[in-house]
């Protein structure tokens, strides 16, 4: 995989091209995320829904999500290809021209959002480039250009240093104190920019640190390691985020792995 060009690192966490064979129709699960998800879909629109209110469902050449508290199901006919990526709270700014707080909670696509238009014209360009070395220097070509015209300022210094703090496990009233704000006011900020709270921002930001474990360490390490409480700190957490438990989500989306807490299953395997 080609990575992210050092000049967009600051506002792209992951760029990932995808062809995916599910083997059948169906759907698959979207775990919220610190960074809002920007997925450009080759063959047909995609299909996306907040998991159990299908009446949600929106379907576009290009889906765009802001922070979310709640699992997202994409439904796919039993094959996918795309480009995904992941924007930082900065490339927020910078590339769509508009706070992540703008589009927390939606599922939404280029037109609705009011993206700069060399956005909302690049599905359109991207289904005309055959290969995927192709498609992906159009993509970074696209985001260098928005990111040279410097659309909205950064974040506030003070606002992303206290959520490198929470990220870290700092506690809400801590990561205040730090930057000097009372609770309440880095609350506003936090909303101001991210649209959740910080103590939500905290746990989608501990939910994305064990799902980068999950599989590779057993369970009440991983609960240990990304500041749960206890194992059924962890899975309580995963149910009310990403609609399922950590073992669930682990056959979901890795079905050839052992249970990852039985001597020899995947959570005893090396990083």
């Amino acid at each position: 995989m080609v990575p992210v060009p050092p000049a967009l690192r600051r506002y792209v966490a992951a760029r990932i091209p995808y062809d995916v064979d599910f083997g059948a129709a169906g759907t698959h699960r979207g775990l919220p995320s610190t960074t809002l998800t920007f997925v450009l879909p080759l063959d047909d629109p995609l299909r996306v829904s907040w998991a159990g209110r299908p009446a949600s469902l929106h379907a576009a050449w290009a889906s765009l999500s802001g922070l979310h508290t709640e699992p997202a199901e994409i439904h796919h006919d039993g094959t996918q290809r795309g480009v995904q990526l992941a924007l930082t709270l900065e490339g927020a700014r910078v590339l769509l021209g508009r706070p992540a707080a703008a589009l927390s909670g939606a599922l939404t696509d280029l037109d609705e959002a009011e993206v700069p238009r060399a956005l909302r014209e690049l599905p359109e360009r991207l289904h005309s480039v055959p290969s995927w070395a192709g498609r992906v220097a159009l993509v970074d070509r696209t985001l260098a250009a928005l990111a040279a015209r410097a659309g909205d300022p950064a974040p506030r210094a003070e606002v992303a240093h206290a959520l490198s703090l929470l990220t870290s496990g700092t506690r809400v009233e801590a990561a205040a104190a730090e930057v000097g704000y009372s609770r309440r006011r880095l609350g506003s900020l936090v909303r101001e920019e991210c649209g959740v709270t910080p103590k939500a921002y905290q746990r989608i930001a501990r939910l994305e640190a064990a799902r980068g474990l999950l599989g590779r360490r057993p369970l009440a390490e991983v609960a240990a390691r990304c500041g749960y409480a206890d194992q059924a700190h962890l899975t309580r957490e995963w149910t009310t985020l990403a609609g399922c438990s950590p073992t669930t989500w682990l056959r979901e989306e890795f079905p050839f792995l052992q249970d990852p807490d039985r001597p020899g299953g995947a959570g005893s395997g090396h990083d």
